[in-house]
């Protein structure tokens, strides 16, 4: 009789961090919300400055995450200003239009291989708000440091309630560990 020890190999993300991610990002879309809000009646036109002080702080804290967390934080759209901002590979794509065609679904799991890295990957919908259209309205309507800076741009008219992007949080699995069965 012959006695034979086959490795299995277990690995998953684990789930406090799935958990995680999704409170992270919400409090990422509620700051992104809180400073757009900022922009909300104001007469003079948005500058640099303006972008530095709304725009900004969110990209900081989508590297922050990344980097704190080890996951992949980004956010995506298929009508982007920053070419950073571009869907990065097929799901991102295929995410992209399943938002767009359910106006209702907020946010979804898909289990992906990112650079050979298997995990987890959390989409959560980015909708357009009043306050986006200062910046994300009419093409003609864009803030003049906008038009010279982003020469490329493609994120213009928009109209309040559309999709605008989403944020990807890819969360790896946990480091596989081995146990050995008997045959």
């Amino acid at each position: 009789m012959f006695n034979l020890q086959t490795p299995i190999v277990l690995a998953q993300t684990n789930p406090s961090e799935l958990s995680r991610a999704v409170q992270e990002i919400e409090l990422l879309d509620t700051m992104r919300s809180e400073l757009a809000s900022t922009l909300e009646g104001k007469t003079e036109e948005p500058t640099m400055q303006t972008m530095k002080e709304v725009c900004y702080p969110v990209g900081m804290r989508v590297m922050q995450l990344s980097q704190e967390n080890g996951w992949q934080v980004k956010q995506i759209a298929s009508k982007y200003r920053n070419p950073a901002h571009a869907p990065d590979d097929l799901h991102a794509k295929l995410a992209l239009a399943k938002f767009q065609q359910d106006q209702d679904l907020v946010g979804f799991w898909e289990r992906e291989t990112i650079n050979n890295q298997p995990g987890t990957r959390y989409y959560r919908r980015i909708n357009v708000e009043q306050s986006c259209l200062v910046c994300h309205g009419l093409k003609d309507g864009r803030p003049q440091f906008v038009k010279e800076k982003y020469l490329q741009d493609l994120a213009y008219n928009f109209r309040v309630g559309d999709l605008r992007g989403m944020y990807s949080a890819f969360i790896p699995d946990l480091k596989a560990t081995s146990q050995s069965t008997q045959k």
